[in-house]
């Protein structure tokens, strides 16, 4: 219910009577708030309205202030120059300074190749060496497996370098290529006696089969000695190449197997003493013997004297 409201006369001169309300005291402000003021009061507790007054009113004439005084091109490019002079005092310092480079695992040749690639020249500022991209252009070296860097306290660069080892020599009509265990290239030689105690193959994709060439010459065994190489026949499969001009021809599937079977006859009848051209391996149900002229000869001979001995009979 609303408060009663009360007339106060005045009978002093005639003067008109004053209006107030009980409770409050004639003279006295009101209390309640206008609507006006209520209204921003609600607002100021609006969370968006406080965050937008209390930071983004702020960062806002920051913004703006950096915005006027940087839209000056001349204080742009004295503020530039300034972060430029800082920026590289700070990385020629001499705790960030590169002056050695170290390399360990590699030759004497891949050693002088990247020396090479270096990047900058020593000394420089680590800063202006891009790790990364120098190890992936020593990577791409035929004779490295695998490379890291570090640098090390005093300004070292450290290359830890794993090389490709050579494992077996691929002949091409180009030249001759050392590869490792995988076919991988390592290096090119200009002559078979420079590295001749690797074993040699050729033919075309003799490359892409290595694994399995060193797999025969390994099990070659008792006709090591005899052995002068693999021919990759088709791309499909190997000849065994020995000396006196003579071959074993092996099957595409299962070589292993074929050659296990050979050495097995050798064993048991010296096979492999006998004077042939061709041992041929291709069809393990059929192997054949192809024998050289004068052992062909020999043999017509000994069956015409073999015919004739019957006919006389």
């Amino acid at each position: 219910m609303r408060n009663p409201v009360y007339v106060a006369a005045d009978h002093r001169g005639g003067v008109p009577a004053r209006v107030y309300q009980r409770g409050r005291r004639p003279g006295t402000r009101d209390p309640a708030p206008s609507r006006l003021s209520f209204r921003l009061q609600r607002l100021w507790l609006t969370p968006a309205v406080r965050a937008l007054t209390r930071i983004g009113l702020p960062v806002f004439v920051v913004v703006l202030g950096l915005g006027i005084w940087l839209g000056d091109q001349g204080r742009r490019a004295d503020l530039i120059s300034r972060v430029q002079d800082v920026r590289e005092k700070i990385e020629h310092r001499p705790e960030f300074m590169v002056s050695l480079l170290k390399i360990e695992g590699a030759g004497p040749e891949v050693s002088r190749a990247i020396r090479a690639m270096l990047p900058t020249q020593l000394p420089a500022s680590s800063f202006d060496l891009d790790l990364d991209a120098y190890r992936d252009t020593i990577a791409r070296l035929d004779a490295v497996a695998d490379v890291s860097l570090v640098i090390r306290p005093g300004g070292v660069l450290e290359a830890d370098v794993t090389q490709r080892v050579p494992a077996i020599l691929w002949r091409k009509p180009q030249g001759i290529e050392m590869l490792d265990t995988t076919g991988h290239r390592v290096a090119t030689l200009l002559t078979r006696e420079a590295r001749p105690g690797l074993p040699l193959i050729v033919g075309q994709g003799a490359d892409k089969a290595v694994p399995e060439a060193l797999r025969l010459i390994a099990d070659a065994g008792p006709i090591l000695p005899r052995l002068r190489g693999l021919e990759r026949m088709g791309e499909r499969r190997w000849d065994m190449v020995l000396d006196h001009d003579q071959r074993i021809m092996l099957p595409e599937i299962d070589p292993q197997a074929a050659l296990d079977r050979i050495l097995a006859l050798n064993t048991a009848e010296d096979l492999l003493a006998r004077d042939f051209t061709v041992i041929d391996f291709r069809n393990k149900d059929r192997p054949t013997i192809r024998l050289s002229e004068p052992a062909l000869s020999a043999f017509r001979q000994v069956q015409s004297d073999s015919l004739k001995v019957r006919a006389s009979q």
